[in-house]
């Protein structure tokens, strides 16, 4: 595969994930955003003001790691919370962010765990999520935010943001869903178990399957 095609991989599978998410409600409006390392360093990243159902190859924005801006428009406004992320999280080659429903009520409750948000209620959670820690409340686009996420991120690769909604990083694209979608659901369970008895997986279970998660 020239260069060329290993370019437009990364920008197909942005473009992809963002239809993909818009369609089944993970997202909505113009919000969210998508980034993943090009095999030339570079960030891939949605640019700033478009649904994320709207994406095309040409319109993403391409990021360094410094943040200094080289090509597209002008990334998201939150590309400086994605660039934190990728400083603390070496292995990272994608960042996921949205805005899903019942995470972000989730995210707007009272008296959150803030050491992890939500409790082990699946396998999948535990494999795919493992720990949630909340982020204390900044307004969207605040550059203070990126600064408590990259301390967060050296130990976690997803993150809650009080009032606003779930990041995480991953090692490509896919993995990086599949922990943001994790979280989702997840949020939906609580929400429904609020009020009745609950016997989430063990702490013991929970071990075992973060060992075969690894």
């Amino acid at each position: 595969m020239n260069d060329r095609s290993r370019h437009r991989a990364v920008r197909d599978e942005i473009v992809e994930l963002g239809a993909s998410f818009f369609r089944r409600g993970l997202t909505f409006g113009r919000t969210g955003n998508l980034s993943a390392l090009d095999d030339d360093g570079v960030i891939v990243m949605t640019p700033t003001g478009i649904s994320l159902e709207r994406l095309r190859q040409e319109g993403l924005s391409r990021v360094t790691l410094d943040g200094r801006h080289v090509d597209g428009p002008p990334p998201t406004k939150e590309a400086f919370l994605h660039l934190a992320i990728y400083r603390a999280r070496p292995s990272a080659r994608a960042v996921v962010h949205t805005h899903s429903t019942h995470t972000v009520a989730v995210s707007c409750m009272r008296d959150l765990n803030h050491s992890n948000a939500l409790p082990n209620l699946t396998a999948y959670y535990v494999m795919r999520v493992g720990t949630l820690p909340l982020l204390p409340y900044h307004a969207p686009g605040d550059q203070r935010l990126g600064a408590v996420a990259e301390l967060a991120a050296a130990r976690h690769h997803a993150l809650l943001l009080a009032n606003h909604g779930s990041i995480v990083a991953g090692t490509n694209l896919a993995s990086a869903a599949d922990a943001l979608e994790e979280i989702e659901e997840t949020a939906k369970l609580y929400l429904l178990l609020r009020g009745h008895d609950v016997a989430p997986v063990t702490d013991q279970e929970a071990q075992r399957l973060e060992g075969l998660s690894r």
